[in-house]
C-alpha cells in the first residue's frame, strides 16, 4: 500500500462510544463538537529502523461523515477525494485515477476508526497514555488480525493534533495538523471529483 493512500485511512470520523479518562473526554468532546474540519497537515514515514523514507505535506477538509479531500502539493501533487459513496485518487505522476466504492477503500481497522459505523471499542482495545510533550495520548490497537496497522496513536491538545501509524513492517507514519479550523463552511463541491482529461482509470464508482 502506497504510503500516501495511508491518509485514507486516518479521516478523523471516529465513533464517539467509549468513556474514561481525561485523554478520552477530549476525544468525545472533539468528536461531540467537529462537523467540519479544515487544516494543513505533514506527513512523515520512517522506516523500522527510524530512518525517514518519505515526507510530504498538503491540505485536509473534513465533513462528517465520510467526506474528505486531501491536497497534496509536496513532494509533487495527489489528490484523494471521499465523495460518501466512492473514493478518488489522483495520481498526476503516474496520470493516473483510481476509484473504489468507499464500503471496499476503507474496509480494514483503521478505516473502522474513521467511518464511525461502528462503536470504537468494538473493533479496538483503548487504553490512554497520558501526557507527553504537551499532548494527551490515546492508543487504539485492533482486537483482530488482519489489519494493515498493529496500532494507532492519537496525540489531542485543544483538538486532535497528531496521529501515528504503526504498520505489520514495523513502519510508522506520523500526521501533524497545523492552522486547524473547527466547522469552517465548505464550498460547495468541495467533496466532487471531476476526472481530468487523458488519465488511466482504475475501476468503477457506485452511483
Amino acid at each position: 500500500m502506497s504510503p500516501r493512500r495511508l491518509v485514507l485511512l486516518i479521516l478523523l470520523f471516529l465513533p464517539l462510544a467509549v468513556t474514561a479518562g481525561e485523554g478520552m473526554q477530549k476525544l468525545k468532546r472533539f468528536y461531540h463538537d467537529v462537523r467540519t474540519l479544515r487544516a494543513s497537515f505533514y506527513q512523515q514515514l520512517r522506516d523500522r529502523h527510524g530512518d525517514v523514507v518519505q515526507a510530504s505535506s498538503g491540505t485536509v477538509v473534513l465533513q462528517r461523515p465520510d467526506k474528505f479531500r486531501w491536497d497534496y502539493v509536496k513532494p509533487y501533487p495527489q489528490l484523494i477525494i471521499g465523495d460518501g459513496r466512492n473514493v478518488w485518487i489522483h495520481d498526476t505522476e503516474l496520470e493516473q485515477v483510481t476509484v473504489r466504492p468507499m464500503r471496499n477503500a476503507i474496509g480494514n481497522a483503521p478505516a473502522m476508526v474513521l467511518s464511525g459505523r461502528r462503536p470504537l471499542e468494538k473493533d479496538f482495545i483503548i487504553r490512554e497514555l497520558g501526557r507527553k510533550k504537551g499532548l494527551l495520548w490515546l492508543e487504539l490497537k485492533p482486537r483482530k488480525p488482519g489489519s494493515d496497522f498493529k496500532l494507532i496513536r492519537l496525540g489531542f491538545g485543544k483538538h486532535l493534533r497528531e496521529m501515528v501509524m504503526i504498520d505489520n513492517f514495523d513502519q510508522v507514519t506520523t500526521i501533524s495538523l497545523t492552522r486547524v479550523y473547527i466547522n469552517p463552511r465548505l464550498k460547495p463541491g468541495v467533496f466532487r471529483f471531476v476526472m481530468p482529461k487523458g488519465v488511466d482509470v482504475i475501476g468503477k464508482p457506485v452511483e
